[in-house]
Order: C-alpha cells, then sequence, then structure tokens
C-alpha cells in the first residue's frame, strides 16, 4: 500500500481485532501470572474476566456441603472434580450472556484434557467464537518460587505476584493493605499442585497443541513484556 506506514496497518488490525467478537482461555503452570494477563486483556479488549479460582473461592464462602468440599481440595493442593467445574463455567456463562457482555476472558478452567474438551463444547453451545489460547510458560523452578514468595492483599484480596517491581511492595498498591500469604500458597499444597500441572495439564497443553490452536508466550519477563508479545501474537 504507498502512503501507508507499518504502523498504520498494525494500528488497522488492532481495531479490527478490537472490533471483533472476541474471547481468551489463559494456562500455564501455577505463578506463571496468567490471571494477571487475563485481567490486562479483559480491560484492554472490554472483555469480562472469568477466573475459575474466584469463582471457586466464592462458593467457599457460601459455606454449604460444596463450599466445604472445595475448601478442603483447594487447601490441600489437590484438584476441584471436573463436574464442578463445568457446572460453575456453564452458570457463569450463562449469567453474564444474559447482560450480553462483548467477550470472555477464562482463566484456570482447563486443567485436565477432559475439561478442555468439555469447554469446547460449552463455547461451542454458548456461540463464543473467536476463542484464543494462550500459554504463559515458566519453568517449575521459577514456579516454585513465585507461589513461595508471593502476597496477598488482607483488605481487597489482590494478589501480589513476586516478579519485577513486586517484590520491593511493603503494602498493597491498591489500597495500601497489609500483604499476607494466601492459604493454599503452602509448600505441601504447592508441590501437589506442581505435579498435577504436570501430570494431567500438560495433556491439555498437547490437545490445543495438535490442533495448532496454542499461542506460546515466555513468561519469565517483566509483565509489561509479557503483555505486550500478548498482543503482538494475536492475529
Amino acid at each position: 500500500m504507498v502512503g501507508v506506514s507499518t504502523s498504520d496497518v498494525k494500528s488497522e488490525r488492532r481495531e479490527r481485532i478490537m472490533k471483533k467478537p472476541l474471547n481468551f482461555i489463559l494456562i500455564g503452570p501455577p505463578g506463571c501470572g496468567k490471571g494477571t494477563q487475563a485481567k490486562l486483556l479483559a480491560d484492554k479488549f472490554s472483555l469480562k474476566y472469568v477466573g475459575s479460582g474466584d469463582i471457586l473461592r466464592g462458593h467457599i464462602k457460601i459455606n454449604d456441603f460444596t463450599g466445604k468440599k472445595i475448601a478442603n481440595i483447594i487447601n490441600g493442593g489437590g484438584l476441584v472434580p471436573s463436574f464442578v467445574i463445568i457446572k460453575v463455567f456453564g452458570e457463569e456463562i450463562e449469567k453474564n450472556k444474559k447482560q450480553k457482555v462483548k467477550g470472555f476472558v477464562f482463566d484456570g478452567w482447563t486443567r485436565i484434557i477432559y475439561e478442555a474438551i468439555l469447554i469446547d463444547e460449552a463455547l461451542n453451545w454458548y456461540e463464543l467464537k473467536n476463542t484464543k489460547i494462550i500459554l504463559i510458560k515458566i519453568s517449575a523452578k521459577e514456579s516454585f518460587d513465585r507461589l513461595t514468595k508471593r502476597r496477598q492483599c488482607k483488605n481487597c484480596k489482590k494478589l501480589i505476584p513476586w516478579i519485577g517491581k513486586y517484590k520491593e511492595l511493603k503494602k498493597c498498591d491498591a489500597c495500601e493493605g497489609r500483604l499476607i500469604t494466601r492459604i493454599d500458597d503452602n509448600i505441601k499444597s504447592i508441590k501437589k499442585r506442581l505435579e498435577e500441572y504436570k501430570n494431567q495439564t500438560s495433556k491439555s497443553i498437547n490437545y490445543y497443541k495438535q490442533q495448532k490452536r496454542l499461542i506460546e508466550i515466555n513468561g519469565e519477563q517483566p509483565i509489561e513484556k509479557v503483555f505486550k508479545d500478548i498482543l503482538a501474537k494475536i492475529k
């Protein structure tokens, strides 16, 4: 195109992306920062953030039979049964579809291949097209270090990652609340979660990879650089 710069072309492409129906599924090892990147994507494209951890912890507060069972499993580093995951996943989409949200960013739902397959069915059922699958990659050592050292604000519950400038924080940068260790971030629980990721979630990753749907991102970079790489790989 004569007289049109490369930056103009990229800008036009981004504009087209932002106008299309758009959904994201973020996967990766515990502590990789997928929650942070998911929320950045939700803000960037005006999408609804749907985090499995937040929703499951919401059920714990209800303190019914299922809530108590979820609490025991999460605190022990185990996996909540798939039928519960798929049930609350569908309920959350149904609720937000009524509000006619533009699209979704799903964080932490496809932990095993069975869930990845069922969630594909759910995406088709709810007519959520143009879904990008993003893998945030970090090493097992990096994952362990981040999980054992990250903190959470006692007041607003914001999760403070153990990366870059956030390592220096003495109090929450959002509300100045006291920073504490999350109850499920204990050594025994973390080791179990890492083992589950290695044995189970890797199969979900291969499922998406074989379908050539996987966008792989180096997560061992500053948060801003990871997000920049994600945006660059969205086509």
